[in-house]
């Protein structure tokens, strides 16, 4: 099997969950991770830093380098990815993992949540991808890999919270954009999204849920590692789930992702 060995990955939001799992699953083929996040100090509600990152990092058999960075500043980003290339003297894959959620109807959404989300999600992945870009395109198998769903006009997705489904919409139709304009210059970009719930702090914002109805993050990282070793030429603009990237490979037992076998798994949003 192709590995990460010796690439360079630019990982947004790496500090905790999905991100830091991406980043462990990297590092266990050898791979430099640049752990970009704002998780500078710790905070007693959400564990992690970009500090606690970049050291299971080196851990787990890849080298770390904590970049604190606001993925809303632009400067920020500039900064972060400079660093990264200096660190490390390139940028091969650029994964967009970070995120802001707020799963509220119109009238119980505050104006700075919905900025917030706008900021984050689809204009801070194309701000990312717009830095890295430069660097991508003289690596020898780019890849830009966004944590976003297929996208949908279905009413049921928007009505229940307008504002995020606009966010993380927006994240897959800058995955849309960039991979027609970047696929046919070798940089394969992609979107993946998980089948079920992940078992992550983000699920304290889905009312009725705990982590027991959804997968491990590993699920995501394994599926994210499949995706990032494959030949980036010709492979662009997919929107991909986790467990069908899993089974394109052979691996069809996914109970070793299972947080709570009793519990019943609940599918993620955005998908039927």
């Amino acid at each position: 099997m192709t590995t990460l060995k010796g690439k360079t990955l630019f990982i947004t939001g790496a500090s905790r969950g999905i991100g830091l799992a991406i980043a462990l699953r990297a590092a266990r083929d050898g791979a430099n991770v640049a752990v970009a996040a704002k998780s500078d100090v710790p905070n007693p509600k959400l564990p992690g830093t970009i500090h606690t990152a970049a050291a299971a990092v080196d851990a787990a058999g890849g080298k770390g380098l904590a970049i604190k960075c606001d993925i809303r500043e632009e400067d920020s980003v500039r900064a972060a990815v400079e660093h990264t290339v200096q660190y490390f003297g390139g940028v091969d894959i650029l994964v967009n993992n970070a995120s802001a959620i707020w799963l509220r109807g119109a009238l119980d959404t505050p104006m700075k949540r919905f900025d917030l989300m706008q900021q984050v999600n689809a204009r801070g992945s194309f701000l990312c991808a717009q830095v890295c870009l430069p660097h991508l395109l003289r690596a020898a198998n780019p890849h830009v890999l966004t944590l976003a769903p297929p996208p949908s006009f279905d009413p049921k997705w928007w009505a229940p919270h307008t504002a995020y489904t606009l966010a993380k919409m927006g994240m897959s139709f800058v995955t849309l954009g960039l991979a027609a304009e970047f696929g046919p210059r070798g940089v394969a970009v992609n979107a993946l999204w998980p089948r079920t719930l992940i078992a992550t702090d983000a699920l304290n914002m889905i009312p009725g849920v705990t982590a027991a109805n959804g997968r491990k993050p590993e699920i995501m990282a394994d599926a994210a590692q499949l995706i990032l070793t494959r030949p980036a030429q010709g492979f662009s603009g997919r929107f991909l789930i986790d467990d069908d990237v899993l089974r394109q490979a052979g691996i069809t037992d996914f109970s070793r992702y299972v947080t709570d076998p009793a519990a019943r798994l609940l599918p993620d949003l955005f998908l039927d």
